[in-house]
């Protein structure tokens, strides 16, 4: 039922965990492929090589995203290669510790630039060519910890509260562009940016059973909202928070 086809979607982070899912069921739902990814080139490889299997195009771009004329070299690249961006998904981001009181402003400026100024960055290169073209759907990845805060991580917390004010104050300037905008927000995911805290199997379960439907979800598990969000089952709605976390966090 969902088809995305003649459409290109660019995914921030796109080599592992939500984006790579992201982009292999974007793929699936007809759409050409752009990703950026930082660092590591073999798993970015590895996405295209399947994006391509599936019968698509694919582009990936080595970025990073923190830096403005990074990010605008690299839509330069993916819209001359294309030609345009139908999709935005704004997937990559950091979670690290830090105690108020103990935090070094390195690690405070690193999320924010990582987390939330990029994503103005994209937003800020790709929507005059979305306006352009009189369509565009951005999606951005939050966090739960954005709706409800987060012990030890408030930097992290922070940016994904702002990206949630973000897309409210886009959705309704962009509306009339038939430009919208909307957010899906996981709590726990069983993906590698995971790994370290749940190499504890028993908090992990403790985490799981925490959660009301009594599992963790997979990347896969956020990327059918993403693509839900960017289909034409959701033209309707713009602003939208969608919490994708198993009923563990109630709030809109």
């Amino acid at each position: 039922m969902i088809d995305i086809s003649n459409k290109v979607t660019l995914i921030t982070g796109g080599s592992r965990g939500i984006g790579a899912a992201c982009a292999e069921l974007f793929a699936k739902a007809g759409s050409d492929i752009a990703i950026t990814y930082k660092s590591n080139e073999y798993a970015a490889k590895k996405v295209k090589n399947k994006i391509e299997s599936l019968g698509r195009k694919c582009i990936i771009e080595k970025c990073e995203i923190s830096s403005y004329s990074d990010v605008k070299n690299s839509v330069k690249n993916i819209i001359e290669y294309f030609g345009k961006i139908d999709i935005l998904v704004n997937n990559a981001g950091i979670w690290t510790y830090g105690e108020i009181g103990n935090m070094d402003v390195l690690t405070w400026q690193e999320t924010i630039n990582t987390n939330l100024n990029s994503v103005f960055y994209f937003c800020n290169e790709i929507v005059p060519y979305m306006k352009k073209q009189k369509y565009g759907r951005i999606i951005n990845i939050s966090s739960t910890a954005g709706q409800r805060g987060e012990a030890y991580h408030s930097h992290y917390a922070a940016s994904k509260g702002a990206v949630i004010s973000f897309t409210k104050s886009l959705s309704t300037e962009l509306a009339k562009d038939n430009i919208l905008v909307n957010c899906v927000a996981p709590g726990w995911v069983d993906t590698d940016m995971c790994n370290e805290v749940f190499s504890d199997k028993n908090y992990k379960e403790e985490i799981r059973k925490g959660i009301p439907i009594g599992r963790i979800p997979l990347a896969e598990d956020i990327a059918g909202p993403v693509l839900f969000l960017a289909s034409d089952l959701a033209k309707n709605i713009t602003g939208e928070i969608l919490n994708v976390n198993g009923g563990s966090v109630l709030c809109g």
